[in-house]
């Protein structure tokens, strides 16, 4: 399994530091060059032709630093589209993106543009704790701890298996899918906020850097790489 990392950060930012500009783009993860999770960032990273090669969106949740991309991927794509992208998440969000970004007022309605027949984008409904097949994947959403309904996702290539943890705090189920998980060679998993600003974190529901080491001790493999994001 291929993980090409666009954007790991909580927001967009130019930063100046010691080794020169570093620019901070919002979380997006290209797997196997054809399924992005999450879409922070999409066209700000890729030239045309890899956009045109994803298939398909796994999004694990609503909040706009995790969607931010998909209105400009459909810009990139409008003009030449064979085969729609499809857009994976829970009924929640992706009732969400209908009602509140591809609404014909904050944007275009992509999910019937250009024509209803070759739209740029498809709804693909998941359904919490059940597998799914995505782009030659095998992806089970996890629900978690957040603000508004998040899933992290297990994700299979029938070989190996990766556990990306979406925005979450203090949680259960997504670590004990990862505990039973045999051929799982890593885990991306958040931390938002540093120790010293926990309170919100607490207020957020998200992470700090010691409430990440509690949470991954959870899994019970001490040895398995941590990635972490939404820095």
């Amino acid at each position: 399994m291929k993980i090409r990392v666009l954007g790991c950060h909580g927001s967009d930012q130019l930063l100046d530091g010691a080794q020169g500009l570093h620019q901070c783009r919002t979380c997006g993860f290209l797997v196997n060059e054809t399924v992005m999770v999450d879409a922070g960032t999409v066209g700000a990273a890729l030239h045309l032709a890899e956009l045109k090669r994803i298939q398909q969106v796994l999004l694990t949740h609503l909040h706009f630093d995790h969607i931010q991309g998909l209105p400009t991927l459909a810009d990139n794509l409008a003009d030449d589209v064979v085969d729609p992208v499809g857009l994976a998440g829970t009924p929640e969000v992706l009732e969400g993106l209908q009602r509140h970004l591809f609404n014909g007022q904050l944007y275009p309605d992509f999910l019937h543009l250009p024509n209803p027949q070759h739209p740029v984008f498809s709804l693909h409904p998941l359904i919490v704790g059940k597998e799914a097949e995505i782009a030659a994947l095998r992806v089970t959403p996890i629900r978690v701890n957040h603000l508004v309904p998040t899933v992290g996702f297990l994700i299979r290539d029938g070989a190996s298996s990766i556990l990306y943890s979406g925005d979450t705090y203090v949680t259960e189920e997504i670590w004990r899918v990862a505990a039973h998980e045999t051929t799982l060679k890593a885990v991306f998993i958040e931390a938002s906020f540093p120790d010293e600003m926990v309170d919100l974190a607490h207020a957020s529901l998200h992470l700090t850097p010691s409430l990440l080491a509690q949470e991954f001790q959870k899994i019970g493999k001490p040895e398995l790489p941590v990635y972490v994001y939404h820095l």
